[in-house]
């Protein structure tokens, strides 16, 4: 059941659901559209210079990290931002972010712009406004001190190499060799040599981690490249994400929508609301014009003319023992069909040989006169004026067999007083020795207070509500004023059911040929020839 009315929802709201989506991606595309490409510009620093020791530490690693991280954050800050934009002479920055490669000292550093030339140069000026930030930053004094380093260590190489010559040579001569003396002095040399070998070493050492910058330095290791290709905007994505987003927020709505809408759709919805029988689930009449609104004359075997005769037997069936020979059809509001309701059930109960009457007691707004293309000069309100109320020369004859109609007659300016007379109760008596079943049509039980006086000089009332008009709280209130008043309400009609929500005719339809329904059409509508003033 739960399923059954999820998709019942979607199919109710499909229109808005494509709706939604249609323009979600309409939007989206022809938004794409109007944005320009996005270019990005990359470039990768290190920091530190473990990578050109052949013995780092884990210290020395550790504190690169460190290091890194410092800067990534320091490239964030406005000192660096403002540097850069005054160096290239621009307002603002493109969007950028820095990146730590985890467990390295590498720091990536990605500029996006639409601009590709734009975003090279910022990536490359931001890494070098890092640079100057670090004690590697190639000042003027610090580069002339850097060339007299680098003189040194070509000095202490050649030395060390000479030194590491003479040792080797006098290393050689020890072994030929044989006098004390001079093997004690040559080896004695070899140790002053060695000495000095190794004090070299250490000088060469100092000086190469000041050319290398140490572990505090900063130096580009991946310059930023011109973008040829962009990047973005991904118009395919923004356009399935926009689709997904539209899709998902219309069916959101449909479903609030339908949880908003507490109108009584669907038999279940009735029976749940009212706890009544349903006798019976009535279509839509699409015609508005009179006379067609009689399907049971003008299409007796369409499926709407079924619903009526399966309404017309679940009313005998309801009380098998005491039938009902009068009832009362009313409604919780205005405009939801009960006169159509009770017209056509007038037909099809005379049609099945019973005589009935029908009885215009909506003093307020009468109908029936109209969907019978009867006169309406003197009808209910005459009888009930005359001395001794007496229906027999009111009551008009019909085209169907057994069908008879007390029109309202003139609109009087009492009607709940006169039809709670004593005089009406005398009419409803006298109404019963001219025919086997009496219907009588009333104002919404809601309105005014005429169906509940009527409901309580009937044996039985049937309460019609429209399909996706009748509010769930009309309803019950409806009921309740009826069962004040001690009526029997034998139960609910469900009227301009849609085929999809259910009904008994939504099956029947398919049970008649299809042009059989049209030559029953075709020959219903001539029953209005024979009525009065009719051409």
């Amino acid at each position: 059941m739960e399923l059954r009315h999820y998709f019942n929802t979607i199919r109710k709201w499909l229109w808005l659901i494509v709706l939604a989506t249609a323009v979600a991606i309409l939007a989206s595309f022809i938004a794409t559209r109007q944005q320009p490409p996005i270019y990005s510009a990359k470039t990768t620093l290190i920091v530190g210079s473990t990578i050109e020791n052949p013995n780092p530490t884990g210290n020395d690693i550790w504190l690169g990290q460190q290091l890194a991280q410092t800067y990534a954050e320091l490239a964030k800050r406005d000192a660096i931002k403002r540097a850069t934009m005054q160096s290239l002479g621009i307002s603002w920055l493109p969007e950028y972010t820095l990146t730590l490669v985890p467990n390295t000292q590498l720091l990536e550093i990605n500029v996006i712009d639409t601009d590709p030339l734009r975003a090279q140069a910022v990536a490359q000026e931001l890494a070098h406004q890092l640079i100057e930030q670090s004690p590697s930053a190639p000042e003027r004094e610090q580069i002339d001190r850097q060339a007299f380093v680098t003189k040194q260590l070509q000095e202490l190489e050649t030395n060390i190499d000479a030194t590491k010559a003479r040792i080797e040579e006098l290393q050689g001569q020890l072994a030929n060799m044989f006098s004390a003396r001079q093997i004690a002095d040559t080896q004695t040399q070899i140790a002053a040599l060695e000495q000095k070998q190794a004090s070299y070493q250490t000088n060469y050492t100092a000086l190469l981690s000041f050319v290398s910058g140490g572990i505090n330095s900063v130096r580009v290791v991946e310059p930023a490249s011109l973008p040829t290709a962009p990047i973005g905007p991904n118009k395919g994505m923004t356009i399935l994400l926009a689709a997904a987003i539209g899709l998902l927020l219309a069916l959101g709505a449909a479903f609030l929508l339908d949880y908003l809408d507490d109108t009584l759709k669907t038999p279940e919805d009735v029976q749940a609301a009212t706890q009544l029988t349903l006798l019976g689930a009535l279509a839509r009449v699409e015609s508005e014009a009179e006379g067609e609104q009689l399907v049971t004359i003008a299409q007796p075997k369409s499926p709407n003319a079924e619903a009526y005769r399966i309404l017309r037997t679940n009313l005998l069936f309801s009380a098998v023992d005491h039938p009902p020979r009068s009832l009362l059809v009313t409604s919780p509001s205005p405009g939801e069909g009960k006169s159509t309701t009770l017209a056509n059930l007038g037909v099809v109960m005379a049609q099945q040989g019973q005589r009935v009457v029908l009885v215009d007691s909506d003093l307020r707004r009468p109908t029936l006169h109209r969907w019978f293309q009867l006169p309406n000069a003197a009808g209910l309100t005459n009888a009930l004026l005359s001395e001794h109320p007496t229906a027999a020369p009111y009551l008009q004859a019909t085209p169907v067999e057994n069908l008879r109609v007390l029109t309202s007659g003139p609109l009087p300016p009492n009607p709940a007083e006169l039809l709670g007379s004593a005089r009406f109760a005398e009419l409803l008596h006298d109404l019963h020795q001219h025919a086997d079943v009496i219907l009588l049509d009333s104002p919404p039980s809601l309105a005014v207070t005429d169906a509940p006086v009527l409901a309580r000089q009937v044996d039985g009332v049937l309460l019609i509500v429209d399909a996706g008009v009748t509010r769930r709280q009309w309803a019950i209130s409806a009921q309740e004023t009826l069962n004040k008043v001690g009526a029997k309400i034998l139960g609910v009609g469900l009227n301009r059911l849609k085929p999809t929500n259910g009904g008994y005719y939504y099956y029947y339809r398919h049970y008649y040929s299809d042009d059989q329904p049209q030559r029953q059409r075709g020959q219903g509508r001539g029953w209005r020839r024979w009525l009065p003033g009719a051409s």
